[in-house]
């Protein structure tokens, strides 16, 4: 008989949540100037009834924008902002925990502050385009290889980004290894043609990804960072296979069940038309990391319960869901009508599409 754990209590590290449901994270658009704002923190609250919350892809530095009005988490602005969204999760009896994303060479100079730069491990541009508020449709830019100096700095901008994420008062960080964002293209050989010690073996591949779980977890505690990962994706012009792509994501799931990681965020992108992650691979992954293990990826409510229930999952994440279910937790709860959302409006300013979904509303 199937029970109903999907909404009992999960002990994450240190934090209690209060189901196993977890809010994914989600690209919005609705920061003007890359500063998070009270149209923000309504977001966030609405939809505090999730176990927890994972907010959009905030970027650690200038560089690591790439989309139109996305958050930072490295000025003084940007923290104060932040401060209002997990103050109203925080009211609401959630917990949240911020995505730090470097889209490394996944943007547009239009989108970027004035001086920063578009880098990346290799100088290698992804086929692909972007929107801008300027011109629309853009292709992404051919980007700088960064030079291992500027390795250094930008694991230095992830950690004080997560030292700024704690002063904001967020629960956690989650560090966005997938998507075929700055980590996952150090990962992925089609991104990283390097051939110093950031390239070419799958040891070296995996170290910016290793360097920067293992310094984060130092400076705010293991058991408040997380990691995100998408293999078998191709998600911004990366290969979903390749030789050695299992072996190098069982070393890291090694690592971090060394490093005692809060958890790994495992994301599924074949309801977006990408390869599904395979079972096996999923059971061989926790075979290596015995930690909580967050897997998202087009879930029915019926298949989040069986995945739970038989400890192939510990959390079960739901995005879109989300945008147009604030209370989708309760609606899952007691079987309520789940409500499609209008993506014409996913990425675009303003509340309409985004704070304006109406909870359900129950009947006498």
């Amino acid at each position: 008989m199937q029970s109903n754990i999907l909404f009992d209590t999960y002990t994450l590290g240190k934090t209690v949540l209060k189901n196993r449901i977890v809010m994914a994270p989600m690209t919005r658009c609705r920061a003007l100037n890359h500063i998070p704002n009270d149209l923000m923190a309504i977001y966030y609250e609405q939809r505090a009834g999730a176990g927890l919350i994972i907010t959009e892809g905030t970027s650690p530095s200038p560089d690591g924008l790439g989309y139109a009005r996305t958050p930072g988490i490295y000025s003084k602005e940007q923290i104060e902002g932040w401060k209002k969204v997990t103050e109203s999760v925080h009211k609401k009896g959630g917990k949240i925990f911020l995505q730090i994303m470097h889209v490394g060479r996944v943007g547009s100079p239009l989108n970027k502050p004035e001086g920063s730069r578009t880098v990346a491990p290799s100088a290698i541009r992804a086929e692909g385009m972007m929107w801008t508020d300027q011109e629309a449709m853009v292709p992404l830019t051919s980007p700088e290889s960064l030079t291992e100096e500027e390795i250094a700095l930008t694991l230095q901008d992830f950690v004080q980004g997560a030292k700024n994420a704690m002063e904001a008062g967020f629960d956690g960080v989650e560090l966005h290894g997938a998507n075929g964002y700055l980590i996952e293209q150090f990962i992925n050989p089609k991104a990283n043609q390097r051939t110093d010690e950031w390239g070419g073996s799958v040891e070296n591949r995996i170290r910016f990804a290793l360097e920067l779980t293992k310094k984060v977890g130092h400076e705010i505690g293991s058991d408040k960072t997380g990691i995100r990962l998408s293999p078998f994706s191709t998600t911004q012009d990366l290969l979903s296979t390749y030789a050695g792509m299992e072996e190098e994501y069982f070393k890291m799931a090694t690592a971090f069940e060394e490093l005692g990681l809060a958890y790994v965020h495992l994301v599924d992108h074949s309801s977006m038309g990408n390869v599904p992650v395979p079972p096996s691979f999923v059971s061989e992954f926790r075979r290596h990391f015995k930690g909580t293990l967050i897997f998202t990826g087009g879930n029915s409510l019926e298949k989040a319960k069986e995945d739970v229930d038989a400890h192939k999952t510990d959390l079960i994440g739901f995005g879109r869901p989300f945008i147009s279910n604030p209370d989708l937790v309760e609606r899952f709860a007691h079987n309520h009508t789940i409500a499609p959302g209008n993506a014409d409006l996913f990425y675009a300013p303003g509340k309409e599409g985004y704070t304006d979904y109406p909870f359900f509303e129950h009947k006498n």
